[in-house]
């Protein structure tokens, strides 16, 4: 059955399945599916089912596809503003100390070491920045003076950026339990947009359809979009951001139960943004980071340098957590202005970008956020209840990928996983369908594009 563009069912009807006359079933068609959202979530859901001879149509708000996933060409060269070996200096521009940083490195690490015994005699959950503090008052020699507290304070910064969430958010009790992809981690040197288009091509996508309504009614679902559309299918997946969840941004009709709810309000919805700069010369050396240390992390930045993986005069930086909610305060040029007392405090000489960037992700109404995190006292339970599918509306998106959260192979699992759920629901309630060829492995889909073996940076 193909999926109807419907301006006329009520919600009554819709209900009590009497539209049905109208969209009758015809023998033997093929089941459809909407899928909202255009991350890579809701392209892997598209992909999986078009390639299992689903009828689908995706709707996308922005007016591009890749959600959080933003590759931008205008300096000439891609840099991706969503989605190593490093030098610090101090905030009076003096390099520091390549002993320093290994030796507070090696006091960070045994530091989180023994924050696993903290969450072992405690029943209760804790912020990661309280069992530090427990960690540093057992073991007065692991607390670091001075420049070297600076330095662990950057180092903490950095474990913020991970989460996109500041130190007294994080869970103690599950930070540690995402697997980490093999290879370490890298960087997409032509951007994360040929993944996009491979995983985009051939697929019904309409954007600028804002999703305001999903009405979950009888054996069908009607998703209603900005302007009075009505879609209705034979199943949904949802794979739009948790931040927009959150914010009740979509009506759901009947209600959410409150078991779903709540699992969307037990996990946090971290924000992290990038400012690209631009430059017409070299003035920095060639290392992955370039890190700037302080007395709080908060106070701490530092930037990743493209050049060194692209040749491409491009330093972005990184902030995390309330710091990032705090740039979304200030203008584009305020926000270069900032990102530049930083380079600046390293280099003196610094010149000034010749183009600019800024990710404004927190305010952005399509993601409000960058991604999920582990609030504190989190229940163990909350990622079988955020993906549970309710009659034939599935979830997707990064958030409900306990194994890979907050990553962009999280979110491409995590749409694969709830194509596989969806299909599999639409089958057993329709009936078994002899012409469909189902992909036999998840992983051919993009057997001959891009390899997505990268995680969080």
């Amino acid at each position: 059955m193909d999926i109807k563009d419907d301006d006329s069912s009520s919600n009554t009807n819709f209900f009590n399945g009497t539209f049905t006359s109208h969209i009758a079933r015809q023998y033997n068609s093929s089941p459809s599916v909407i899928v909202i959202g255009g991350g890579i979530s809701g392209l892997a859901a598209a992909r999986v089912l078009q390639n299992a001879s689903f009828k689908v149509i995706l709707l996308e708000s922005r007016d591009r596809i890749g959600g959080r996933i933003q590759t931008d060409y205008s300096f000439g060269c891609p840099v991706d503003m969503g989605a190593s070996c490093f030098m610090l200096f101090g905030i009076d521009g003096k390099q520091v100390p390549q002993q320093t940083v290994v030796e507070v490195g090696d006091a960070f690490r045994k530091i989180l070491k023994e924050t696993e015994k903290v969450r072992d005699e405690h029943s209760q959950d804790m912020s990661v920045q309280q069992a530090i503090s427990i960690v540093l008052d057992r073991y007065p020699e692991l607390r670091q003076d001075g420049l070297a507290d600076e330095v662990l304070q950057w180092y903490i910064c950095r474990m913020e950026a991970w989460f996109a969430a500041d130190a007294n958010s994080i869970s103690l009790k599950t930070w540690d339990e995402e697997t980490v992809l093999s290879g370490g981690h890298g960087l997409m040197v032509q951007g994360y947009y040929p993944v996009i288009q491979a995983l985009a091509k051939d697929i019904d996508i309409r954007l600028n359809h804002r999703v305001l309504r999903i009405t979950n009614g009888y054996n069908k679902v009607m998703v209603s979009v900005e302007g009075g559309r009505n879609f209705i299918a034979d199943a949904a997946i949802v794979t739009v951001p948790l931040g927009v969840l959150k914010a009740n941004l979509i009506d759901f009709e009947p209600k959410l139960p409150e078991w779903k709810v709540s699992a969307i309000r037990d996990l946090g919805m971290g924000n992290e943004n990038k400012i690209a700069l631009r430059f017409d010369n070299i003035f920095w050396p060639n290392v992955e980071l370039l890190g700037v240390v302080a007395p709080i992390s908060y106070a701490c930045g530092y930037f990743l340098n493209l050049h060194k993986a692209t040749g491409h005069p491009v330093l972005v930086y990184m902030a995390a957590g309330s710091l990032a909610y705090d740039l979304e305060k200030l203008s584009d040029e305020g926000a270069v202005e900032f990102a530049m007392l930083h380079l600046k405090m390293m280099f003196p000489n610094a010149t000034e970008p010749a183009q600019y960037l800024v990710s404004r992700w927190g305010t952005d109404p399509d993601s409000l956020g960058c991604y999920s995190y582990d609030l504190v006292g989190k229940p163990t339970d909350v990622y079988d209840r955020l993906r549970a599918p309710l009659g034939n509306l599935f979830f997707g998106g990064e958030a409900v990928s306990m194994e890979h959260q907050g990553s962009v192979h999280g979110a491409y699992s995590a749409g694969l996983m709830a194509a596989d759920n969806c299909r599999r629901h639409l089958i057993k309630r329709l009936g078994s369908l002899e012409m469909m060829q189902v992909v036999s492995s998840r992983e051919e889909i993009l057997e001959n594009a891009v390899p997505l073996q990268i995680s969080r940076m």
